[in-house]
């Protein structure tokens, strides 16, 4: 089992973006120090949901400052980036870390984002594919072209070359692990189709989550790839994790602060063309993903993701630990997965 937190960066009411991304960085340092295997950074433009605008900067801050810990983007949103620009920082990081980054990818949302970053609405209903595909040639190649609809290229040498760290290369033998944020069928057989690793969010439970897998195991074998490949893909679970003396403390403490969260950095999202959008309700989310996740007693934890892992049987996890909005309980919460839950899980 390999338990890893899942950073927002978030901003909670009253508090500024310095005090969220201070956070970000001292849950990461408290990560390591715990024992945890891994912090996945989110990324999110214009609105205080999440304050970091740029997960590969942060995760070069954050290898800068650990020695062991894996971190990676959970996601470098694709529409608003040149893949070959994204595949260069991860080439980089890759190198520099000693083989620590993982690059988390996908599709984000309809947001205004596209039209500020110039992706377009179009980026993100029909673009991803070609941009994917674009990021993967760029991590195992020593030389690409752009021949795709939307980026097209003379052919240009690879540098640096992300393969060369061969002693942590990927599964498919080139540099930093790619993985694939998966909210629909049609990204899953995507991700599939090229032996990605799928991130499943913190919304689904794990009947969906175990459909998923499923569907990405199908879709795995008809594109060809081998029995070894398919059965050892490394998937990741995203959730929520408040480890508390009983279950009803952790439950209400994130019952109080999280809905305010939610509601403020949700509520900000603005779409590109105006499409009428329904926002979850903020304590019923809150509640449902008290009862889906780690939230509670160490022993309701451990028994929650061994659960998950049965289930559906992934043994990754990104867990969300700043739902306190408080550092010093982060900090806390942090320790006590490490202290107390991970070894329940050994």
């Amino acid at each position: 089992m390999r338990i890893g937190t899942f950073v927002l960066a978030a901003q909670f009411p009253g508090q500024g973006p310095g005090e969220a991304l201070h956070r970000a960085v001292r849950s990461t340092e408290t990560a390591e120090e715990s024992g945890l295997d891994s912090v996945w950074l989110a990324e999110h433009h214009f609105v205080p949901y999440g304050v970091c605008p740029s997960a590969t900067t942060l995760a070069a801050l954050l290898l800068g400052r650990t020695r062991r810990i894996r971190v990676g983007t959970a996601v470098s949103v694709l529409p608003n980036h040149h893949p070959v620009a994204l595949a260069e920082q991860a080439a980089l990081l890759h190198l520099t870390s000693g083989g620590r980054f993982s690059l988390g990818v996908g599709r984000g949302g309809p947001w205004v984002d596209l039209e500020v970053f110039g992706g377009g609405l179009d980026a993100y209903e029909n673009g991803f594919p070609e941009a994917l595909d674009l990021v993967l040639d760029w991590l195992r190649e020593p030389r690409v072209a752009g021949r795709g609809e939307r980026f097209g290229f003379r052919e240009v040498a690879v540098v640096p070359r992300a393969d060369e760290l061969l002693e942590r290369r990927g599964p498919d033998g080139s540099g930093p692990e790619t993985v694939v944020a998966c909210t629909s069928p049609k990204t899953v057989r995507l991700a599939a189709a090229r032996a990605l690793p799928m991130l499943l969010g913190m919304h689904c439970g794990d009947e969906e989550k175990a459909e998923m897998v499923a569907l990405w195991r199908t879709a795995a074998r008809e594109a060809g790839h081998p029995p070894e490949v398919v059965e050892g893909a490394a998937h990741v679970s995203a959730g929520v994790a408040q480890i508390a003396d009983g279950t009803g403390d952790a439950t209400e403490l994130l019952v109080k602060t999280m809905p305010g969260w939610l509601r403020q950095g949700l509520d900000a999202h603005v779409t590109i063309d105006g499409r009428h959008r329904v926002m979850r309700d903020p304590v019923a989310y809150t509640e449902l993903l008290c009862g889906l996740h780690p939230v509670g007693t160490p022993r309701l934890a451990a028994d929650r993701l061994a659960a998950t892992a049965e289930r559906t049987g992934i043994t990754r996890f990104a867990l969300l630990v700043e739902g306190s909005g408080d550092l010093a309980a982060t900090e806390e919460n942090v320790r006590r997965l490490g202290a107390d839950v991970l070894p329940l899980l050994t």
